[in-house]
């Protein structure tokens, strides 16, 4: 790991709809949301393929990735704004880490860390259940940035 690393996840910010690095805007670390589909797997994105949707910055391997994400931000933007949806189902806004997720009823969800994944994977309808019906009156808490 980076020496970056933890740094970014210590700011990122856990007050915005969206989670996003606090200094440079950017959602999911700059990872390319569209690459987590096509490629199934984690890919850094372009700084030069940028676009900004939902109060965040995100970056994209490629024009395709761009425009199919700018057709369909709720489609392949993380659930839950990047919130952990473990978390989420427990009442807490918990930034979820861009290579800690996993795509399930063809949504990207992203975690805090490994147990939550593995627990959602064991429940995946459940717990997307009980954090969808927490997420209204949670995402009012958080800012409008």
């Amino acid at each position: 790991m980076s020496p970056a690393g933890p740094m970014v996840r210590a700011w990122a910010a856990v007050t915005e709809r969206v989670v996003v690095n606090r200094h440079s805007g950017l959602a999911i670390d700059g990872f390319d949301p569209v690459a987590y589909f096509t490629d199934a797997e984690p890919a850094k994105g372009d700084p030069d393929i940028e676009a900004s949707a939902s109060g965040a910055v995100w970056r994209f391997r490629n024009q395709a990735n761009r425009a199919v994400f700018l057709a369909h931000p709720d489609i392949y933007g993380p659930r839950f704004g990047g919130y952990d949806p473990v978390d989420v189902a427990n009442g807490k806004a918990i930034a979820g880490r861009a290579q800690v997720w996993l795509i399930s009823g063809e949504r990207l969800y992203l975690f805090s860390r490994e147990e939550n994944r593995s627990a959602f994977a064991a429940d995946p309808e459940g717990i997307a259940k009980r954090a969808s019906g927490r997420w209204p009156a949670l995402v009012e808490t958080l800012s409008n940035y």
